[in-house]
């Protein structure tokens, strides 16, 4: 059954404004929860931080105060929401328990991008990228093991294997190889610009969190494994926002966004299994196509063209939170050694990379690399959960000699 949320009438905006008592959601249970509905309540965290950032600074750069007044009103529900959602996840889950989480959404999330983008050239940058997330979950479960002395099999529950990907200190690049092509505006499909747009805030997301509650840990491997993953996600943003054609018109931005929201919220209300968070995607879906009617309006009347020259007329198959093993498989086979040079991929350190390592490393060993080591002493092995049998890690092709 087709749905096009340009056509659909939600919630009046006057409407939509929630009191104290309608925001204080309950909590999921963090030992009975679908792993997947935790994944799904951040991302649309991602999603809807994402829209309050983008409509703080559209409003900086609007000279209309009618229009600035427009913008206040949808996003104070685009902030309520956001706080609807993550407020969602459990008081009770440590730190590092939603770290876990937040690397299980950016391994099974951009794995799935992965598989259904149509152009070849995004498609590569979520290869490449997913490789790095899925290392990140293996360095900071080995963490988990090391500090709270719980397993992070309990968390991810075999959905997402937990073993090496691409070695967390080769994802230190220097920042201009870590700029990509945009995809055309006028070319590219509908669903490639949801999916850059989808990556990109939820990876934003992950950054804003490291950065945030890194310095709140007392052990210092903690703080610098913190520190460098979160280095990392400053590139990762880098990367999936530079796929985002600059020559977009804030009114199609706009547009994009609250196109994409209905597109997210639209999907994870047809696989959400708890019926609780499953109303609150069916509230926030209703909302969203009276904010996405708004800015095809305000497309209309400032960009001049008919939002289905933009967007699609219907939605695509919904994202789907779901197990990724083979795919991730064959990607750390074939594809384990890449790194970037300028806007391209290649299988071969090249000077820039080298001389960028040896800035940063200097004569000490990261602490992704020492966090394993560190947990093989004390716990007798590192953490890993190899579901469907050992994987053997290709040998990087990679010059490793710059590794102290």
């Amino acid at each position: 059954m087709t749905f096009n949320p340009l056509r659909e009438r939600g919630i009046p905006l006057d409407k939509q404004f929630r009191n104290w008592r309608e925001l204080d959601v309950n909590p999921i249970d963090p030992d009975h929860s679908d792993p997947y509905t935790r994944c799904r309540i951040i991302t649309m965290n991602g999603i809807e931080t994402e829209a309050v950032f983008f409509s703080h600074h559209f409003a900086r750069h609007c000279p209309d105060t009618e229009m600035r007044q427009q913008l206040a009103k949808v996003r104070y529900v685009e902030a309520q929401q956001q706080r609807a959602v993550n407020w969602l996840l459990p008081g009770l889950a440590s730190v590092l328990e939603t770290t876990i989480a937040y690397e299980q959404v950016a391994v099974d999330l951009t794995a799935w991008v992965a598989r259904m983008e149509p152009d070849p050239y995004l498609k590569q940058a979520y290869n490449f990228g997913v490789l790095e997330d899925f290392d990140h979950l293996y360095r900071y479960a080995n963490l988990y093991e090391m500090i709270e002395h719980r397993q992070a099999e309990k968390i991810v529950d075999q959905l997402t294997e937990v073993m090496p990907g691409r070695p967390t200190y080769l994802h230190h690049r220097h920042p201009i190889d870590n700029v990509r092509e945009p995809y055309d505006r006028s070319s590219a499909s509908p669903i490639s610009k949801l999916h850059a747009l989808t990556i990109m805030s939820a990876e934003q997301q992950t950054m804003n969190f490291y950065m945030n509650v890194g310095p709140t840990y007392m052990e210092p491997i903690a703080r610098q494994l913190y520190q460098e993953i979160g280095m990392v996600e400053e590139e990762h943003v880098t990367h999936y926002e530079s796929l985002v054609d600059p020559g977009e018109s804030w009114w199609e931005m706009w547009l994009n966004h609250e196109y994409n929201e209905c597109y997210m919220y639209h999907s994870f209300m047809q696989n959400e299994s708890d019926s609780r968070v499953r109303n609150i995607w069916e509230l926030h879906l209703n909302m969203e196509l009276e904010h996405l009617r708004i800015a095809a309006e305000m497309f209309r009347r400032h960009d001049g063209r008919d939002p289905e020259q933009v967007v699609a007329p219907e939605l695509p198959a919904p994202v789907t939170f779901e197990p990724n093993r083979q795919y991730l498989r064959e990607l750390l086979t074939n594809e384990i050694d890449v790194t970037t040079i300028g806007t391209g991929y290649v299988k071969d350190m090249h000077e820039r990379f080298e001389r960028w390592q040896q800035m940063l490393q200097g004569e000490e060993k990261p602490a992704s690399e020492r966090v394993i080591e560190e947990n093989r002493h004390k716990s007798g092995e590192e953490y890993r959960v190899e579901i469907d049998g050992p994987h053997p890690i290709p040998s990087l092709r990679i010059d490793r000699t710059t590794r102290k």
